[in-house]
């Protein structure tokens, strides 16, 4: 089973097109918000959020709630793609409906590997992986560069280091994060 979490309009064939709003007409009619998900346990090979994650989980709880939820339905092994605007880009800043930050630190958050290495190095990160008996680990973290610095990093009138430098220092630079996580089982 493959599913597309909040499609909006953007189906995918050969997916479960999953959205709350009629108006899309997606294959399951659900909000991702109300736990639990109407989708049996361990049944996922594959979840994308595609531009649907950071409208989810305003509320802590809920947000944790769904990190639950997806690691019930999905089977061992499964991979979820998440696609979201990097949270220094105006495509994050300027949506009311974003209400929630995705980026690396968060998503590393969901792995037990990290929360046992945080624990024995006495770090004060959230071990959320050990407190949901959850297990998700990042196998790619990519930032998507605006056109403006990828030209000039292909042209070369940028190096990689002032690029990076930039991503620290400045708005617009990133446009969006894509990440592949895998479920541990």
């Amino acid at each position: 089973m493959k599913l597309n979490m909040g499609c909006g309009f953007n189906k995918i064939k050969d997916f479960i097109n999953v959205d709350k709003a009629p108006e899309c007409q997606p294959d399951l009619l659900m909000d991702l918000e109300s736990l639990p998900w109407n989708i049996e346990s361990n049944q996922a090979d594959e979840v994308l959020f595609n531009h649907c994650l950071e409208h989810l989980g305003q509320d802590t709880k809920i947000f944790l709630g769904i990190m639950k939820e997806l690691y019930r339905i999905c089977k061992p092994n499964a991979k979820v793609l998440i696609n979201v605007p990097h949270p220094r880009h105006d495509f994050f800043i300027g949506d009311p409906t974003h209400v929630r930050v995705i980026n690396p630190l968060v998503l590393s958050l969901f792995s037990k590997k990290n929360n046992l290495m945080w624990q024995e190095q006495g770090a004060s990160n959230s071990p959320l992986a050990v407190y949901l008996g959850i297990d998700f680990e990042i196998e790619t973290a990519t930032q998507v560069l605006e056109k403006t610095y990828l030209d000039k990093l292909e042209k070369k009138q940028m190096t990689v280091k002032q690029v990076e430098q930039m991503i620290q220092e400045k708005n617009n630079v990133v446009q969006e994060y894509r990440f592949v996580l895998r479920v541990i089982k």
